[in-house]
């Protein structure tokens, strides 16, 4: 009779347990409670070492579940199939009961295909025994699978656990249900799954991603892309949250990667992959690897288990459609590969002339893979990089008046090619597809970035801009990046003896200031690297930040600012003096601030390099003293000040020339005589070069660009007069007589070595 009693008191106890664990589950109130949190507390009710709960995704045939691996929470994905355990228990509907998990016997017995998945044993050390698997459904729809692993005692769970274990998974059932039905739609709620990993990490909310689902371009580009593109979720994040829902690796384009043999390739057209989102990839061990942007879609692995039967084994991929649409490239040779073998004007000869061009329409078009506005932009892009352009120009007008296509080629503007009116929608749009812009938006200006390896057979990088303009159009302006290309050796910068010699000096100095001036695309960068370069040894640390890193250097600490959360210049310069530096190069001092941690980090024992938008060295000084930098701390760190031009020049086919009296009078006044007279060379002596043109050089008769410099040394005297803050003509005048030679004085040096002509020293050079 105790026995009995202590028994019903043991039952009455459980019950009670169980019944406050079920009203704990009726008041959660999102599935990561359900899923995390009240998950673990369930195994103290069965004595159990572990509970997994699985929520079924019936679109997918899949089960998904959550666990916490350290401070990050993980996805597990299961396929719905009677190979598994939960998968076995969803598609019979009946709870299963393993004794021993390891016992293929058992298994067996109950399903003919069931089998142990030890893999996670493997990797955790953790061993599995017995195993209660029970089904969740709600109005006989499953809802999902409760998995209770190994009783503490070392026994099979018993009947009471089986019935507990029932009234469990039908509290369960209701209480999911409950939750998705108070979702706002069960769209909402399958983007919830798809996207756990953002929502856990706080990267997105439920209202970014109702605002994301009723974004316009989710039909064109996916919401995937809509979340890294508006609502700035980083790609390598979103990589991470789609290899966790889907339970598989996924990856990014990689150009390196070699084609499968025509064999493998010529069973399926590219038309029909770039319309299912997929193309087999490599083999490896046997195994034919597949990128799909769905690696769970059973339905389309059925069927490509009929397209390559011959390989028992095929794995699955996941990758973002625009790097499927990369590697159909790559493989097929369409678009890049077929605009790089065709001229413009055949590109131009398939497009459709017949209709007035709508904006709608016209935008739509470009995302599809065998448009031929592919392989125009395609093809524009790479004659840029073919012909040294760096910069294109997209220029639509309205009315019926052609596209014009310009390319800046070494400072100059010339016309590349007209378009038909009718793409003046369509080129826009494609450019903008490419580098992840809004193409809806017409209205303000959009900045971005191409990364063009993705597209076609070249390692370049261009940064775009977009301008409205008259007429709903919009002016495009790509300017190509010298990604990756190293500095120009010091010796190849066309610097006099003089200049070379003080730079040179200068930039081996343990701390101070060194400057480089012009205006925007008249090298500063290029020389900054170039100096750097003498100085790059492994004993020293060299920090740089840069907008945007065109060239890269082996052994330097390269860092790209993004003004748009804070990371500017100053910001930057401020974080390096926290990195042990020996040597700072900051792109450029846009404002006081950096000026003045630029001053001050030179004074505490740093060699610091910049930029800055003057006309001249003498000007330099001057502007930064009107930025209100102290003069005695601006002195005290200056060591040089080297000015730059951009001026073109002269191809091999220029010819030579005796110039007439008045030209060489012309040469003198603008040197001026006296200082002319001091570099000792006979006016009669003179000979000039002239442009003619010639195949090579496209019959400007100008290839390539030289820099015309003049260099401000820190002398003692210059520094005198910054601390009294002197009018400009007083620093020019002074470091005249330290040695300096106007930027059109060094112009001219140059024209007399046949290097350019006066034309162009005229051209880029004022004074």
């Amino acid at each position: 009779m105790a026995q009995n009693s202590e028994i019903l008191r043991t039952q009455l106890e459980y019950r009670k347990r169980l019944m406050d664990k079920i009203n704990e589950i009726h008041s959660a109130d999102n599935l990561n409670t359900i899923l995390i949190t009240i998950k673990d507390s369930i195994a103290g009710l069965f004595n159990a070492e572990r509970v997994t709960i699985y929520l079924a995704d019936a679109k997918r045939n899949m089960l998904f579940s959550k666990v916490m691996s350290g401070t990050e929470i993980r996805q597990i994905v299961l396929p719905i199939s009677d190979a598994s355990l939960a998968g076995y228990c969803a598609i019979n509907g009946s709870i299963i009961n393993i004794k021993n998990a390891y016992d293929a016997h058992e298994l067996r017995m109950i399903g003919s295909n069931l089998t142990f998945d030890d893999s996670w044993d493997k990797k955790s050390g953790f061993v599995t025994r017995q195993v209660l698997c029970a089904p969740m459904k709600f109005q006989k729809v499953l809802i999902g699978v409760i998995q209770i692993i190994n009783n503490k005692n070392s026994t099979p769970f018993n009947e009471t656990d089986i019935s507990y274990a029932m009234e469990l998974a039908t509290s369960l059932s209701i209480a999911i249900h409950n939750i998705y039905r108070l979702s706002a739609t069960t769209k909402i709620i399958r983007h919830k799954a798809r996207y756990n990993y953002l929502l856990d990490k706080n990267l997105i909310d439920d209202k970014v991603l109702e605002k994301a689902a009723a974004h316009p371009d989710i039909a064109k580009i996916g919401l995937d892309s809509v979340l890294m593109r508006e609502f700035s979720v980083p790609r390598d994040e979103m990589v991470k949250n789609l290899s966790f829902y889907f339970g598989s690796e996924f990856i990014g384009y990689d150009p390196a990667v070699h084609p499968l043999d025509d064999e493998i390739l010529k069973r399926v057209k590219p038309e029909r992959l770039t319309k299912e989102w997929w193309v087999p990839y490599t083999i490896e061990n046997g195994i034919l690897n597949i990128v799909i942007d769905d690696p769970t879609d059973l339905g389309r692995q059925d069927m490509l288990k009929f397209v390559y039967p011959e390989y028992k084994r095929i794995s699955f991929i996941g990758a973002f459609r625009e790097d499927i649409l990369s590697y159909i490239n790559l493989f097929y040779h369409q678009g890049s590969s077929e605009a790089a073998n065709s001229s413009i004007n055949d590109i131009i000869s398939k497009l459709d002339t017949t209709d007035e061009p709508e904006i709608e329409n016209e935008s739509q078009k470009v995302s599809e893979q065998d448009s031929v506005i592919v392989q125009l932009v395609n093809k524009i892009i790479m004659d840029a990089v073919k012909n040294r352009v760096s910069d294109i120009h997209i220029e639509p007008y309205p009315g019926k008046e052609d596209v014009q296509v310009r390319m800046r080629v070494d400072g100059r503007c010339k016309i590349y090619q007209r378009i038909p009116y009718k793409y003046k929608y369509a080129i826009p749009s494609r450019i903008k597809i490419m580098c992840g812009l809004d193409i809806s938006e017409r209205r303000k200006p959009q900045d971005g970035k191409i990364d063009f390896k993705k597209f076609g057979p070249l390692n370049v990088e261009l940064r775009v801009a977009t301008v409205p303009t008259a007429g709903q159009l919009e002016d495009v302006v790509m300017r190509v990046l010298a990604s990756g290309e190293s500095a120009i050796p010091f010796n190849k910068l066309g610097l006099t003896e003089r200049n070379a010699t003080v730079l040179d000096a200068c930039i081996k100095q343990p701390y101070g200031l060194i400057l480089v001036v012009g205006p925007t695309g008249s090298g500063k960068t290029t020389t900054l690297h170039s100096a750097v370069s003498v100085i790059n040894t492994p004993e020293t640390k060299i920090w740089t930040a840069e907008d945007p890193v065109e060239i890269t250097q082996r052994g330097l600490r390269q860092v790209q600012v993004h003004p748009k959360i804070g990371f500017t210049f100053a910001a930057a310069l401020r974080s390096f003096l926290r990195a042990d530096p020996d040597v700072i190069m900051v792109g450029e001092m846009r404002d006081q601030e950096t000026a003045e941690i630029g001053v001050e980090s030179s004074l505490t024992g740093h060699l610091v390099f910049s930029t800055l938008h003057t006309n001249s060295a003498p000007e330099t000084i001057t502007r930064l003293l009107d930025m209100e930098l102290d003069p005695f701390s601006f002195s005290d760190a200056i060591l040089c000040i080297l000015a730059q031009r951009l001026a073109r020049r002269l191809c091999s086919c220029a010819q030579e020339y005796v110039p007439e009296q008045t030209e060489i009078d012309e040469i003198l006044y603008e040197y001026g005589a006296e200082n002319f007279a001091a570099t000792g060379i006979n006016p009669a002596d003179i000979r000039l070069f002239k442009a003619v043109g010639c195949e090579k050089c496209g019959d400007t008769g100008y290839k390539g660009r030289l820099g015309l410099h003049e260099l401000l040394e820190g002398t003692d005297a210059i520094k005198s007069l910054i601390k009294r803050k002197s009018e400009i003509e007083a620093i020019r005048n002074q470091a005249v007589l330290d040695g300096m030679t106007t930027l059109k004085q060094d112009g001219i040096l140059k024209c007399l070595q046949g290097l350019t002509d006066l034309k162009e020293v005229r051209r880029v050079c004022i004074k």
